[in-house]
């Protein structure tokens, strides 16, 4: 399944607390208006989380990616890839802004309690990320836009609570400023071969 988010949204996505005019579709992707709100431990009340599920894994490994852009401004301000089961169950991959410093961020949540996995430091304002699933584990991985080769942010297991979901969510956005983030090319497919 892939989606380039060219002027429309694919069928099969579907919003949580959706702000209708804080998304849109144009010729250069999804953007999606970064707005104050979290989803790292509670209270759970970003805007805007988009998902759609993914196929049940059979024993066979799945790759989810996307393409973020975005320039953050505030603290813990962040664009991410999420494997979610709902919001209080998750694990995330994104770009995020942590104490002044723009910083690649892996982390698990369960039942609300959070660990992070990976806090890397990052120059680019756009990156691919991806996550690599099979069985219980999750690999979460990033590619800078000059590079050939994935670099490894992560692993852990998962999280599991009901059917998983891929996810694009951003939040922790200025109150003031209207600043919007950018999603293009998400895609999932299977890697290997069937067992």
């Amino acid at each position: 399944m892939r989606d380039e988010f060219k002027g429309r949204l694919a069928e099969g996505w579907s919003w949580v607390r959706e702000d209708r005019d804080g998304w849109r579709v144009t010729a250069a992707g999804l953007e999606v208006r970064l707005q104050p709100g979290n989803m790292w431990g509670p209270p759970n009340n970003a805007r805007n989380l988009l998902m759609r599920p993914v196929p049940d894994l059979g024993g066979r490994e799945l790759e989810v990616s996307v393409t973020v852009t975005n320039r953050p401004t505030e603290q813990y301000e962040q664009v991410d890839l999420v494997w979610y089961y709902d919001d209080s169950h998750m694990v995330k991959l994104g770009q995020e802004l942590v104490n002044g410093k723009l910083s690649l961020v892996m982390g698990r949540e369960e039942a609300d309690r959070t660990r992070t996995i990976a806090l890397l430091p990052l120059e680019a304002f756009s990156l691919r990320l991806r996550f690599l699933v099979k069985g219980n584990r999750i690999r979460g991985e990033y590619r800078l836009p000059d590079a050939a080769d994935w670099a490894v942010a992560g692993e852990t297991d998962l999280p599991v609570k009901g059917s998983p979901k891929a996810s694009l969510q951003c939040y922790q956005g200025p109150k003031s400023a209207e600043r919007w983030a950018r999603f293009t090319d998400f895609q999932v497919q299977w890697l290997g071969q069937s067992p």
